[in-house]
């Protein structure tokens, strides 16, 4: 199971007591930050999130409400003595910005952070849990989306019927990966009854400030859960189009084409104080909508 806790879910200029953007996508194992907006680690601190859980963060764009938070959350890490390694993904530049605060400030990490520059779209991270890969997103700057892919689960060894057909404990594992078995009179034992179906695989994708772009919706076709942008109303889908930025009814379509199980939007624009319009404009497209909400863990 994935759980995503959201952090900060408005735009630009933090307001109605809502935070620039930032999330975490937490597993059994790790978590994953995704942005780092302004006041990230004291949003982390504050709906106990783990910094020493984060094994990777994910840097959209360079605006700065999407990693303004970054270096002092980093900062703060190695004030606490983290030895564990940290992995950050984002744009070329990013680094390039760390550095030279670094440098200022003459600071020494006490850990080891390794920085993966993000030069086109692609995969990520694939290692035997999951697949974390990367799509271009539309904004005034080169900006990303991310998508998680769990791996395929293996099928769960059925206690009860593996000991009334004497099945050793030494072929559990291939019986796990779906193959059959065949006992020593050469009778074959089909895998689907000494075994149970694993736990669906689960995906997350993250589609950063953007502009309506069809070109998204085959990258995240069919995700349990899509988070996309929905920073104004239907009624200033001109400014949203001025502005690289997208509305409610028009993450809706996304959502609705790309045939996603549920939807979260958030980064909403400042001039909104109250988001209950928010949410009634994208459910009369998408109905399975739900809005981004500070401190709140959507399980996957």
């Amino acid at each position: 199971m994935l759980g995503l806790t959201i952090l900060g879910c408005n735009s630009a200029v933090p307001s109605f007591g809502r935070n620039p953007t930032a999330q975490v996508l937490q597993t059994q194992k790790e978590n994953f930050l995704i942005d780092c907006g302004e006041g990230t680690q004291m949003q982390m601190a504050k709906w106990n999130i783990r910094r020493s859980k984060v094994t990777r963060i994910f840097i959209s764009h360079l605006h700065g409400d999407h990693y303004f938070g970054l270096i002092g959350l980093i900062n703060s890490m190695s004030l606490l003595n983290r030895t564990q390694d940290l992995h950050l993904y984002g744009p070329k530049e990013l680094e390039e910005i760390i550095g030279i605060q670094m440098r200022v400030a003459n600071s020494h990490l006490s850990f080891k952070l390794f920085f993966h520059p993000i030069l086109e779209e692609g995969i990520l991270v694939d290692d035997n849990s999951m697949t974390i890969s990367t799509f271009n997103v539309k904004h005034r700057i080169e900006c990303r989306g991310f998508l998680f892919r769990e791996k395929k689960k293996p099928r769960s060894v059925n206690g009860e019927q593996v000991r009334a057909y004497g099945i050793p404990v030494s072929f559990y594992e291939k019986l796990q990966e779906g193959q059959d078995y065949t006992n020593k009179e050469g009778t074959v034992i089909p895998n689907e009854v000494l075994t149970r179906p694993g736990i669906r695989a689960k995906s997350y994708a993250y589609c950063a400030d953007t502009v309506y772009d069809e070109t998204i919706i085959d990258k995240v076709r069919g995700v349990d859960l899509l988070y996309h942008e929905t920073t104004y109303l239907k009624a200033n889908e001109d400014r949203a189009q001025m502005h690289f930025h997208s509305t409610t009814t028009q993450a809706a379509t996304i959502a609705q084409k790309a045939e996603v199980k549920k939807l979260i939007i958030g980064h909403f624009s400042s001039r909104y104080e109250k988001l209950d319009e928010f949410l009634i404009e994208t459910r009369s497209v998408f109905k399975d909508s739900v809005l981004a909400q500070e401190g709140t863990c959507y399980k996957i």
